[in-house]
């Protein structure tokens, strides 16, 4: 049966794309047909949206872009501004069927989220209602920057009302000048009931093959198996 997570993030900007290209190459190396998909991207660079390119890259199966990306969104905006403003609405439906084919294709399937956990999609979803959807297990990325504490406490415990399972975390270290990362690492480890995966360094270029090899996925092996 094939099977996927969820990635989500403490806010934007924390490293859910690294972290989802890490997810990708590390599934990869234990011999699954992997693939990463991002419904909705908001933000193009130059004709790209990179976060669909970086997934796209780290999968080691092709699939149509418009099954990894049913939605690209012009601006870096919230999606459902950036929905509105293009005259799209965005359906979950057309979200699950994209799914749904990706699945026929690959054994993991990696959905990378857009923003933190409760951005809105359209005035009555957003991002939690895209997960529940999909009903993966999540993985979430934590942005260790000062705050983070309470941002990743207050997404795990979004994550729990909406029933889904936790299943790891991602400790990144986004600000190399943040103080005592490790009380912050120690301290939401003993707080979030979950394990923590890997810890991802600082890095000015950033490889998600060289930080595959630091996520512990074989715990989410465990989990899929209870």
């Amino acid at each position: 049966m094939p099977a996927g997570y969820f990635v989500t993030g403490t806010d934007t900007g924390v490293g859910k794309t690294i972290t989802s290209c890490a997810l990708l190459h590390a599934f990869a190396m234990t011999g699954k047909s992997a693939v990463g998909m991002k419904p909705i991207a908001a933000g193009c660079e130059q004709g790209k949206w990179v976060d669909v390119e970086r997934l796209a890259e780290a999968s080691n199966i092709s699939a149509a872009r418009a099954l990894i990306n049913p939605y690209a969104l012009l601006p870096p905006i919230a999606p459902h501004i950036a929905a509105r403003q293009a005259g799209i609405v965005v359906d979950l439906a057309v979200i699950q069927q994209a799914f749904d084919a990706l699945q026929e294709r690959a054994e993991i399937i990696i959905v990378e989220g857009v923003g933190g956990f409760l951005v809105p999609l359209d005035e009555r979803h957003d991002t939690s209602d895209l997960a529940r959807a999909l009903a993966l297990p999540v993985v979430l990325v934590v942005g260790l920057r000062l705050g983070c504490l309470n941002h990743a406490l207050l997404t795990a415990r979004a994550i729990h009302a909406s029933g889904l399972s936790l299943a790891g975390w991602v400790a990144n270290q986004i600000d190399p000048h943040m103080e005592s990362q490790a009380e912050n690492i120690r301290a939401l480890q003993k707080r979030l009931d979950c394990p923590l995966l890997g810890v991802l360094p600082y890095r000015e270029r950033i490889a998600a093959k060289e930080f595959a090899g630091l996520l512990d996925i074989t715990q989410l092996s465990q989990l899929r198996k209870r």
